[in-house]
This record gives structure tokens, sequence and C-alpha cells, in this order.
């Protein structure tokens, strides 16, 4: 049987101004511009409404996409929703290079926080020039750790949807018990 969804095509994302933003991610990131797409009107409603469209490289055939919308209001976030939840996570290939990137962006003047233990990956964490926050992830795990993962998923699942509390069938991962665990 085969799966509906390839891949993830591109994710699209509201931005404040799309030069600076593709400058921005080539810049930090190494995300080389590969396409900019302009119009009056929306192709899916019609609607008049003006936009840039532009779409980066994250590697391995991923996008990441822009709108910038000059003539709707200032893009908000839900403030209902804490800065930390909404994020993009990247996969960088080693912790040496993970920690490369974190030297970068500081000496960037980027504030960053991390790296922070996973116990799967390692990430670091930060804002792009538009507020959108970003991760970069270094994978560290074993497949014994997926395995236990992947062994209490749906009980975890189960309990959260009835309990809304935080089961403790893998509170190894951040309690540091993983490395006793997993050697």
């Amino acid at each position: 049987m085969s799966t509906l969804i390839q891949k993830i095509h591109h994710v699209a994302y509201r931005c404040h101004d799309a030069l600076e933003t593709a400058r921005w991610y080539e810049k930090h990131l190494d995300m080389k511009l590969i396409l900019s797409i302009a119009e009056d009107a929306v192709p899916s409603t019609g609607e008049a409404d003006p936009y840039m469209h532009i779409f980066l490289d994250a590697g391995m055939g991923n996008v990441l996409a822009f709108f910038e919308l000059p003539t709707c209001p200032t893009m908000g976030r839900d403030p209902n929703t804490p800065a930390w939840t909404q994020h993009l996570a990247l996969q960088v290939e080693s912790m040496d290079v993970l920690m490369a990137a974190k030297a970068r962006l500081e000496a960037a003047g980027i504030e960053v926080i991390g790296p922070t233990d996973h116990a799967l990956f390692q990430s670091i964490y930060f804002f792009d020039p538009n507020g959108h926050r970003l991760e970069l992830a270094a994978n560290t795990g074993s497949p014994k750790m997926l395995e236990a993962l992947d062994k209490v998923k749906w009980d975890m699942l189960e309990e959260w949807a009835q309990t809304k509390r935080a089961p403790k069938h893998a509170a190894w991962m951040h309690d540091g018990r993983y490395k006793e665990m997993f050697k």
C-alpha cells in the first residue's frame, strides 16, 4: 500500500520584507533563493491582493517559502500561543555543524538558546527577522531510543487525551536517564 503524501512540497510563512528575508536566510543558514513569484491577485481565490512569494532551498528537496503581503495589516502572532510553540525545525548534519552554526549566528548578533538536549537530538533556537522561531537540530539518538518511544507512543497519547497531564513513559528523554539506559 502506498501512502498518499510523498513529501512536503513547501511550507509557507508570512514575512515583513521578502528581499530582507531571502538575504537573511542565505547569509545565516546558507539557504539559496530558488524562485520568486509575484502576482496582483491570488490564483486560488481570484482576490485582488498583490504579493511576493519567495522559495528557499532547505536541502534534500525541501523548500521553505514566504509571502510578503504589503496591502494587508502588519502580521502578528496568536497571543494565546507561547512564542516557543510554533517553530520550524531544520536538521543539520552533526553536533559540530550545530555548534558552528550557533557561533556564526551569535557572531552576527543573533540571540541563540541552547544547545538543548532532547536525547534523540540536540537543538539551538533563535528567531528570524520576521519573528518566526527557528530550531536547528542535530540527531544524537539511537535506534534503541526510537524503538522505546515507538512502543509507548499510543499509550502516551491515550493517557494525555484522558488526563491532559504529561505521561511519564518517556521522561527519560529530558531527565538524563537515557545516558545510562541506552549505553
